[in-house]
């Protein structure tokens, strides 16, 4: 460990039993906002540096100690990283699970007022915080939250996404495969596994930009009603299902799926959206039933978490990038779906394919940050880094999985010791045709 001088200095003592009990070193050196430098080894051999640019960082950690008050400093800028978000965070996740003592937080606290980073009131969060109003997942309130992370720009996102404009994961065959090949694919095993016939009617819930809608609709031939809250994304979405010349044979309405008054839909699909359901994922399974046709599919693509179940309110996820969304473990999604009646018939865990994905929008947002910057702001560009590198990292470690979870959706009256038969054959298909262009969806 070396420190040189100044604020740097007050932090030895900590610094040095934090390592200590840790068993190695920290995986970062920090410099405060006086130049003063602490780090693991000797001076200028860590490779990745911390920097508090003023005592605004220091404040935002200390008046809120947990993952938020440090996403507030990096989002405003006041705390920074010199070297690789990647390796810091992955270095990092030694610390899931350490626990300051007393001793620990009763010094932090000592050193935070005689530095001046105490203040009450604390200083106001940046602008980019979701700031939700109303009952919890309340109509109004499930817009708003979803327009804060869609609605930013359309342009940003292709930035990011590519030209499939497909923002979930998507289905590699090979890592080698491109962005575009393997969003292709896993819109057609999409298709695949929800055996869509000509004719067939489909509802696509959260429809994004309408890749989903314009694929199915073109190489299936069903019809399709994509329903999305993102005022933006319904407005691409309808250009370009008119470039595609789809008009006739797709809809895309700003609707909330609980407000759907045309069904039954004979196929139902769910790509990324019940992550958004929060604690009202059951009510998300008994509309889902009650919108598809007794014995047709539906099929729930989502997030889920692979570890503890308790998930706090305090991350810079709910506050930055998904305000009122929740993760839940794969064993309560199923249970909700099998509450409302419908019958499990195949799961999917695409975790890799996920890390993979994210990987190459990572990619994407740094071959194109100026852009990005120009279009969004520097906030919401340090955002979007910081989210997609910890989520394919946490990925990568299996603290999360994606999940395609295919249901057949029950009678709407129940009828004793009967199920509708979906139809589905004896042996599993390989759901993967090597036939689809990525022409058809870009």
């Amino acid at each position: 460990m070396y420190s040189t001088g100044g604020i740097a200095d007050r932090f030895v003592p900590l610094w040095s039993r934090v390592e200590g009990r840790l068993g190695g070193p920290l995986p970062a050196a920090v410099r405060f906002w006086d130049g003063s430098e602490i780090g693991p080894g000797e001076e200028g051999s860590c490779p990745d540096v911390i920097v508090l640019r003023s005592k605004r960082a220091m404040t935002y950690a200390a008046m809120r100690p947990d993952q938020l008050g440090i996403a507030r400093a990096f989002v405003a800028g006041d705390l920074v990283l010199e070297g690789s978000i990647e390796r810091v965070m992955a270095a990092g996740a030694s610390l899931y699970g350490f626990d300051f003592t007393m001793q620990d937080k009763l010094e932090a606290v000592k050193l935070g007022v005689s530095l001046g980073a105490i203040k009450v009131p604390p200083p106001k969060p940046p602008e980019s915080e979701a700031k939700p109003k109303g009952r919890l997942h309340s109509l109004r309130r499930d817009s708003e939250s979803i327009q804060h992370h869609y609605d930013v720009s359309n342009d940003f996102y292709r930035l990011i996404l590519g030209p499939t404009m497909v923002y979930s994961c998507a289905y590699f065959g090979s890592p080698d495969d491109s962005l575009e090949e393997a969003q292709t694919r896993k819109l057609d095993v999409v298709c695949q596994k929800l055996r869509l016939e000509p004719g067939e009617r489909l509802l696509d819930i959260g429809c994004g930009w309408g890749s989903m809608a314009i694929h199915a609709a073109a190489n299936y031939g069903v019809d399709v009603v994509g329903v999305t809250l993102s005022i933006a994304q319904a407005e691409r979405a309808r250009e370009r299902v008119a470039e595609a010349g789809l008009e006739d044979k797709v809809e895309i309405r700003v609707q909330d799926y609980r407000e759907v008054p045309d069904s039954p839909f004979d196929k139902i699909c769910s790509i990324g959206m019940f992550e958004h359901t929060g604690s009202d994922i059951d009510t998300y399974f008994t509309e889902t039933a009650r919108l598809g046709r007794p014995g047709g599919l539906a099929l729930h693509h989502g997030i889920c978490r692979q570890h503890s179940d308790e998930e706090s309110p305090n991350t810079f996820i709910t506050h930055y990038v998904f305000p009122d969304g929740q993760l839940h473990r794969a064993a309560r999604v199923i249970a909700g779906l099998e509450r409302s009646g419908q019958e499990l018939r195949d799961v999917e865990n695409l975790r890799e394919h996920y890390a993979l994905t994210l990987r190459h929008w990572v990619q994407n947002l740094a071959d194109n940050q100026e852009a990005a910057i120009a279009e969004v702001g520097e906030e919401r560009e340090r955002i979007w880094r910081i989210y997609m590198t910890a989520s394919f990292l946490a990925f990568e470690r299996g603290d999360i999985g994606v999940n395609q979870i295919l249901g057949v959706i029950p009678e709407h009256e129940e009828i004793s010791l009967y199920r509708p038969a979906p139809g589905l054959p004896l042996a599993r298909p390989s759901f993967v045709s090597e036939s689809i262009s990525v022409d058809q969806v870009g």
